[in-house]
């Protein structure tokens, strides 16, 4: 073979090597052009794949995924966006069938049940009635609490019962408003199903008592028989007493026999893991679809499919910031009524959670640095989370000055908007003349930004997805050995002289085996004679 034909094999092997052994991510064109970048990153754990998505300049957000066959309850956490995960959904539905919307600390969010009871166990229960009426009296609470209007046409109502189980999902997709997380949401949630719980936990009491009694004679005192009396006919215990005889019909029992809520209490906590639309539990085969009660209308735009649309509506933390009305629940230690409050009307700002800082004090802080100049004491009234377009939004008390009038407002306060992926920070106003203006960007210090602070590597990423949709392990453990001696060996050798060295050094040894010593003379003259060619 000649000399060109061996290079020419060489580059062949060498470029066999690269498919096998890639120096970077297999790259993914765009769904579409208007779309940003492809990202789709597997992780073995919650926060690095949060960590990782805060980071990230696209509109990313985090999904947990079980797969068939790991060990019980284990979990791996996709970061993609919403088009590209609605992409490979449909496409790859075995390997996507058990996913779940990863709902983050602090992000703002609708309004979301989890209802569900046991079927054999609850035989005179008619689930449809129940959610119908469920949807009825949260829609007057919602009107009582915060003015706001809606009805059944608002609830995506999702199904996935069995022969077994009653389950539903309901998602309000009210218009331009939302909670300020789900925790606010759990609170809302909790006092309004107050009067239902109550009186299980009167029925206890009165089981108990009765037993007491059964035991023992038993006489209630003239005096308490009077106080009683008249507290029933005080409005509010009435109207509570009115509230648990309309509830009764979310009192149902589970498969042990025991009492329990038709509502799930549970599922508002912090990173909370929410089954998708058409998502199935590990094991099972029950996914969510459209209930066929659901009278939800969705917004049909021309770059989405009706199917894709309810997709989008059924993601808990698909919220806009534009237009938003962001409400809070927030229940006082006293004895007082609970009241709630809509963080567009003046609040305490002791009043959240008790904290004043959001999930990213290092911003928080740099913010204060931004209000409290000039001798102005300006803080933080509250902040706000946009998940859906990592935005993370100010309203500030005590400092008033804007930059559309170029001085301090007399009344109306500031907002300041943080711009957490393009890790820029800019004013709005909430005075009216001043709604639609948006100040100048401005850079966020580079030792506060995500992508400064997070240094990931790529072994994070144990996980990786193949053509076939396939989710494996990256890297096979016996596998790193090999690829490591093997790159070493084809380093050594890249441009082809590693075999040359090896060729000349044999054949030089072999002729002073035969015959004997080479006098330097003749070395030098060869060399000379080489190098003239």
């Amino acid at each position: 073979m000649s000399k060109w034909g061996e290079r020419l094999q060489k580059v062949e092997q060498l470029a066999q090597s690269f498919q096998l052994n890639p120096l970077a991510t297999r790259y993914k064109p765009r769904l579409w052009p208007c779309q940003p970048s492809s990202v789709w990153k597997l992780f073995p754990r919650q926060s690095l794949a949060i960590s990782f998505a805060q980071s990230c300049k696209e509109a990313v957000h985090v999904f947990a995924l079980e797969k068939e066959k790991a060990t019980l309850g284990q979990r791996i956490y996709l970061v993609t966006s919403y088009s590209e995960l609605w992409h490979y959904y449909r496409t790859y539905t075995h390997s996507l069938m058990h996913c779940y919307e990863v709902i983050p600390e602090g992000a703002v969010c609708k309004l979301y049940f989890d209802l569900e009871f046991h079927k054999p166990s609850n035989k005179g229960s008619d689930g449809k009635t129940m959610v119908s009426s469920l949807i009825q009296y949260v829609c007057d609470k919602l009107l009582e609490a915060y003015g706001i209007e809606c009805s059944t046409k608002n609830v995506l109502n999702l199904d996935s019962s069995t022969e077994e189980k009653f389950s539903r999902h309901l998602i309000f997709n009210l218009q331009n408003a939302a909670f300020k997380d789900n925790i606010h949401v759990g609170k809302f949630i909790h006092t309004i199903l107050e009067p239902v719980q109550l009186s299980r936990a009167d029925d206890v009491g009165v089981n108990s008592a009765a037993g007491n009694c059964a035991a023992r004679t038993c006489a209630v005192p003239e005096g308490k028989a009077t106080k009683l009396g008249e507290e029933a006919e005080n409005p509010l215990t009435k109207r509570r007493k009115e509230e648990e005889t309309d509830l009764r019909f979310l009192r149902v029992k589970n498969k042990d026999g025991q009492d329990c809520l038709f509502v799930d209490l549970g599922v508002y906590t912090k990173n909370r893991n929410f089954r998708l639309y058409k998502s199935s539990k590990v094991g099972k085969n029950a996914a969510f679809t459209v209930a066929d009660d659901n009278q939800f209308i969705t917004k049909h735009e021309k770059a989405f499919s009706a199917e894709e649309s309810v997709f989008l509506a059924s993601l808990v933390c698909n919220v806009s910031f534009t237009g938003q009305r962001i409400l809070t629940w927030d229940i006082p230690d006293t004895k007082e009524s609970k009241r709630p409050h809509c963080q567009q009307g003046t609040t305490n700002p002791a009043s959240l959670s008790g904290c004043l800082m959001s999930p990213h004090q290092e911003v928080d802080n740099f913010v204060l640095t931004v209000v409290r100049k000039d001798g102005i004491q300006g803080s933080i009234r509250r902040w706000n989370y946009f998940a859906a377009e990592q935005l993370l939004v100010y309203d500030i008390a005590n400092y008033r000055w804007c930059e559309n009038v170029e001085r301090f407002h007399k009344s109306n306060n500031i907002m300041i908007v943080v711009d957490l992926k393009e890790e820029v920070w800019y004013q709005k106003c909430h005075d009216p003349d001043c709604r639609s203006f948006r100040s100048s960007s401005y850079a966020l210090p580079q030792e506060i930004c995500i992508s400064y602070i997070l240094t990931l590597d790529e072994e994070d990423q144990a996980y990786l997805m193949d053509d076939t949709g396939n989710i494996e392990p990256s890297q096979a453990p016996h596998q790193a050995p090999q690829s490591t001696a093997r790159s070493e060996e084809e380093s050594a050798d890249v441009w082809g002289d590693g075999q040359d060295d090896q060729d000349y050094l044999e054949s030089l040894d072999n002729f002073e085996q035969s015959s004997g010593e080479i006098s330097d003379q003749l070395l030098l003259s060869c060399m000379a004679e080489f190098e003239s060619q």
